[in-house]
């Protein structure tokens, strides 16, 4: 099957603005993720931004990682999604990725792929830590999605039509044993979650692994010795 990742990214976050071109170590936080997701060699990397102004750093950081840019709606993400999978009409899965997760796993879109070869419209695994699991969907039933979708909640967060929608297969594969660790928390949506990633980072360091490549397994077990990020 062929497919397109959908990384989708902004420096408007309500709760920490700017997060996605903060600094992690040496490295923006955009970084790990279109690196990791390039890792994964499933097909061509699009990050998805806005029109405005202030994103017009994203869509350069983007360029410059060798990633194909895209600026579309502010809160109609889905739309933002919809209109990057017209512009590739042989993407048969959008994968769909957000560039909070640093530590997104680069083995987990082909992972989602194998799941959805048997025929489901809809997939995500169960068990990863959370930050770092990927959707896939149907380029089709993700067009269906933007025609039909209509409350805010359905559009400014792309999946939740397609989670429920009646005739819509949906398949939840269960994260490989060695990486199932749902207690984790690797996203980073406050600056304490960012403070972790930065310890995460200077800890795979320390480990002799470049952070933005590093195994999920050994992501994992560095962040099992650190303390864990304060609850907002």
């Amino acid at each position: 099957m062929t497919a397109l990742v959908v990384l989708q990214a902004r420096l408007g976050s309500h709760r920490l603005p700017g997060k996605v071109l903060a600094p992690i170590g040496r490295w923006p936080l955009l970084e790990y993720c279109v690196t990791r997701l390039r890792a994964a060699a499933v097909g061509p990397v699009v990050v998805a931004t806005t029109t405005r102004p202030e994103d017009r750093e994203v869509v350069a950081a983007a360029e410059r990682l060798g990633a194909q840019a895209f600026a579309g709606p502010e809160d109609d993400v889905l739309a933002r999604y919809a209109l990057v999978a017209q512009a590739h009409p042989d993407a048969e899965i959008v994968l769909r990725a957000t560039a909070d997760n640093p530590f997104v796993d680069s083995e987990a879109p082909a992972r989602i792929l194998k799941a959805l070869a048997d025929g489901a419209d809809y997939g995500v695994e169960e068990g990863l830590p959370v930050g770092t699991a990927v959707e896939g969907v149907r380029r089709d039933i993700l067009l269906q999605a933007q025609r039909e979708a209509s409350t805010p909640y359905d559009r400014e967060h792309v999946t939740p039509w397609v989670r429920r929608a009646e005739g819509v297969v949906r398949t939840v594969p269960s994260a490989p044993p060695a990486l199932r660790a749902p207690d984790l928390h690797l996203t980073v949506d406050t600056p304490a979650d960012l403070a972790f990633a930065r310890c995460l980072a200077d800890a795979l360091w320390a480990d002799g692994l470049d952070p933005r490549a590093a195994p999920l397994s050994r992501v994992i077990a560095a962040a099992r010795r650190l303390p864990a990020p304060e609850v907002a």
